[in-house]
């Protein structure tokens, strides 16, 4: 006796949609496994997976009354595939363009860490010689320029400026505010900025890098 899964055109074609659906999610989860065992090129990954997002939001907007929801749609079925869960329904977008994205926004933001502590640097060294030399002027600026060093990530931790601001704000810190450093201290203190400047561009890492 045959059994029919559909009474009308409409319920039928509503179930190959299920059925391409299902097709689609399979094949994106089994692409995600592919791409993170290599076994197939970034390139290749990456066209593939966009012409399934493609698909994915294309039918997902035409079965939007039917399959309300997808995570559903897919624990209904024991679909196991979380990755392409991940990938068609949080991301939408491939992996490889997430990845861009991230270290592009990596590189601005290290990008606006180098200038400021350019800046701090430059701030302390001209504040110095301004003969700002009172505890409470000179160790905000010693403050702001180590917490800056401690932001650059591409700095080890044993940096010559990082130590030696972190030397000079264990002295300051045991000084009054209103007191001064004398002339000695003021042009070590100079020195040793300038000699944590110069090792500090000295570890950027050139454009060839």
């Amino acid at each position: 006796m045959e059994v029919k899964l559909w009474n009308d055109k409409r319920e039928r074609e509503m179930y190959d949609n299920f059925g391409e659906l299902f097709a689609i999610i399979k094949a994106t989860e089994k692409l995600e496994k592919a791409y993170v065992r290599d076994i197939v090129s970034p390139a290749v990954y990456e066209t593939e997976c966009q012409k399934l997002i493609a698909q994915f939001k294309t039918l997902s907007s035409t079965l939007k009354d039917a399959v309300p929801n997808i995570e559903r749609f897919h624990d209904t079925y024991k679909m196991d595939c979380p990755a392409a869960l991940n990938r068609l329904v949080i991301s939408g977008v491939p992996a490889t363009v997430e990845h861009r994205a991230a270290a592009s926004m990596s590189a601005v933001t290290s990008a606006a860490v180098v200038a400021e502590c350019v800046q701090n640097f430059i701030t302390a060294m001209d504040s110095l010689k301004l003969n700002m030399i009172a505890v409470d002027q000179v160790h905000p600026l010693l403050s702001e320029l180590s917490s800056s060093l401690n932001k650059l990530s591409i700095l080890p931790m044993d940096f010559e400026g990082k130590t030696k601001m972190r030397e000079w704000l264990s002295r300051l810190s045991k000084m009054g505010a209103a007191d001064e450093l004398t002339e000695q201290q003021a042009r070590q203190l100079h020195f040793d900025l300038e000699s944590s400047y110069n090792s500090f561009m000295a570890a950027l890492p050139t454009d060839g890098a």
